[in-house]
């Protein structure tokens, strides 16, 4: 991660804690006192965002001792400690929620992709699961990166990184009465040699105007498992085929059967159950 780009996120969101200081810590706790507490995984699940948790603590007390006992990335069972802090107990307190939500909500999007990927998996070898735009306002860049702690891998990280002609793209083109095939060829002409454009299909028809194009990556949206390997006879490796569209756990499978190249799942991001850990005394 760049964490540069970190520490906004993590001052707005204790900012929005701590507007007026925690006055329940503050009217009971002696700001010289003491506490040592362990972060505990509270169910199964894939791991990430324990050093932004640790950022988070630091910021309100410079003093904390932190010790990792696991680290991002890997599938843990319920009970399993994952960090011991120790610090004065006030600041502590005033990092706890924080800090969970944080590291709860970051875990959540890493084991649910990584079930995806499992499930995937069954189907084909290769295929990549990817994210996609549908995160939460000023966390794209921590859930991005807890999308690759869970065995996923990142679409675009914002509209700047690559072409993506979407059906409102080819709905304007056509009402201006132009040619979407020569808007196409024009696009492709004025990007960056080294930037990739992709183009979504929502029937079979517009794969050859596609292709003849020079589009890099053809993403099928919302089509069955039939369309999607007629995709792929059609395509025959002249570019990438990207899957989109009403994924579950349930389809995956067979959507990676058909021999596309690339899954993107809006879930990962939009509908990933927080990750239930808790910070406890030892």
């Amino acid at each position: 991660m760049n964490w540069y780009n970190i520490y906004p996120i993590i001052q707005m969101a204790i900012e929005e804690d701590l507007s007026w200081g925690d006055i329940t810590s503050e009217s009971l706790i002696d700001p010289n006192w003491t506490i040592e507490l362990i972060l505990y995984l509270k169910q199964d699940g894939v791991i990430a965002g324990l050093p932004v948790a640790e950022l988070v603590f630091r910021e309100l007390e410079p003093e904390l001792e932190w010790t990792a006992h696991q680290e991002d990335g890997q599938f843990l069972t319920a009970g399993t400690p994952l960090a011991s802090i120790s610090g004065r107990a006030q600041f502590i307190l005033k990092a706890e929620r924080v800090a969970l939500n944080f590291l709860q909500r970051l875990s959540g999007i890493a084991t649910l992709t990584s079930r995806f990927v499992t499930e995937a998996r069954k189907g084909s070898s290769t295929v990549r699961i990817v994210d996609t735009r549908k995160t939460t306002p000023g966390l794209r860049i921590l859930e991005k990166y807890a999308v690759r702690m869970g065995g996923g891998h990142n679409h675009r990280h914002n509209l700047s990184d690559g072409v993506l002609i979407k059906d409102n793209h080819l709905a304007i083109i056509a009402k201006a009465g132009k040619s979407v095939k020569e808007t196409l060829i024009s696009a492709k002409q004025k990007i960056p040699h080294v930037m990739k454009m992709e183009m979504e299909v929502d029937s079979i028809s517009q794969i050859p105007d596609a292709l003849e194009a020079g589009i890099d990556v053809i993403l099928l949206d919302n089509m069955n498992c039939e369309e999607m390997i007629q995709a792929v006879k059609e395509v025959q490796g002249r570019a990438l085929l990207e899957a989109s569209g009403g994924v579950t756990l349930k389809t995956i499978e067979n959507i990676a059967a058909t021999g596309v190249d690339i899954i993107s799942v809006g879930a990962l991001t939009h509908s990933a159950p927080a990750l239930d850990i808790s910070l406890d005394y030892q």
